[in-house]
């Protein structure tokens, strides 16, 4: 009789019988299932604000790089899946013996291969952030964005807006970054990578779209209770569209034609509003808070936490805090005409 080669049985704590083991004959499907959802997953990654979604030369050369790094690491992690799979199913059953040998495979597997993939993806990732160093061409203008607690100042050459970054489809625009408080980081997934704004240095990018359209940018760096609440939009515009857009911000505000805007400048100017913000062509020359010549605008109100509208602009006028909760805009107590007034030339400001 043939003696096995398994102890038997004694008394004391029971020792599993890795004889009766077995591993699930969906392992393999399930491993691919589960790459497959992943990947499906990752590519509907998609919207105003999505890496994946690249909309200029700059996003595009990040997300080509990205696709590249994940398609690696299928791969490898397929590779593994594979042999762990070979290891456990399909060598199930079977005795196991010591093998001489393999140190040929082990060094080319574990050491040559592995350094000839890491030191590829480094060339290319350092191959992309030369790219990323200079535009493809000569900017068409250049402009300063400053990062403030929580809202963004942007500077063009002849007037400054906020919260609202405009640019001319195919052309690239330089970009000056600096913060008038403490750390943020400016950040446009669709057409950019990440550039922080560290307190008393200059940091500088360039944006450009090759298609119209908005695009969401977004505070990358923890910078206080609002940091979620710190966006902003840049608006990509035909070449045309964009010189007349020039121009309108270019222009002082237009005096109110009549009832109740005319009113609402009254109490805009007299009342602390004028002592915080700027409204170019009046009195008002505070630089506490943003640039509002053109408020009525832009799309969005206190760096995208609300819509434009009415509604919402006399809900931050009354009690801003109830709308961004710690922002540095104390409440205003007008009575309600005085409110509903300047609501009226805060939106008549084009």
């Amino acid at each position: 009789m043939r003696k096995s080669k398994w102890p038997a049985r004694r008394d004391g704590p029971s020792v599993p019988d890795v004889r009766r083991r077995r591993c699930p004959r969906a392992t393999a499907p399930a491993c691919l299932a589960g790459a497959a959802a992943v990947a499906l997953l990752v590519a509907g990654c998609s919207g105003p604000q999505s890496a994946l979604d690249p909309a200029g030369p700059s996003a595009g050369r990040l997300a080509a790089l990205w696709w590249g790094l994940f398609f690696v690491a299928v791969v490898v992690w397929l590779v593994v899946v594979f042999l762990v799979v070979c290891a456990v199913v399909l060598r199930r059953g079977r005795e196991v013996k010591p093998r001489g040998g393999g140190t040929r495979a082990v060094v080319i597997a574990g050491i040559v291969l592995p350094t000839v993939v890491l030191l590829a993806t480094f060339g290319v990732a350092v191959g992309v952030m030369r790219a990323e160093a200079d535009p493809p061409r000569p900017p068409v203008m250049t402009i300063e964005v400053v990062g403030h607690t929580w809202w963004w100042e942007v500077r063009y050459p002849d007037f400054v807006t906020a919260n609202e970054i405009h640019i001319p489809v195919g052309r690239a625009v330089d970009v000056r970054l600096r913060t008038a408080d403490v750390i943020h980081s400016f950040w446009v997934p669709s057409l950019t990578s990440k550039r922080d704004l560290i307190p008393n240095k200059n940091n500088e990018l360039w944006l450009q779209a090759d298609r119209a359209g908005t695009y969401r940018g977004q505070c990358a760096e923890f910078c206080g209770v609002q940091h979620a609440g710190m966006s902003f939009l840049v608006v990509a515009q035909p070449a045309a569209e964009f010189g007349t857009w020039l121009a309108d911000q270019a222009r002082p505000a237009a005096t109110p034609a009549g009832q109740p805007a005319a009113r609402g400048e009254q109490v805009f100017t007299s009342a602390s509003c004028a002592s915080c913000h700027t409204v170019r062509g009046t009195s008002a020359r505070g630089t506490v808070g943003p640039d509002l010549t053109h408020f009525g605008s832009r799309q969005e109100l206190g760096a995208g936490v609300a819509p434009n509208d009415p509604g919402w602009v006399g809900g931050w006028i009354a009690n801003s805090q109830t709308v961004k909760p710690g922002n540095l805009m104390p409440p205003q107590p007008l009575a309600s005409q005085d409110l509903q007034a300047v609501i009226a030339y805060l939106e008549s400001l084009k």
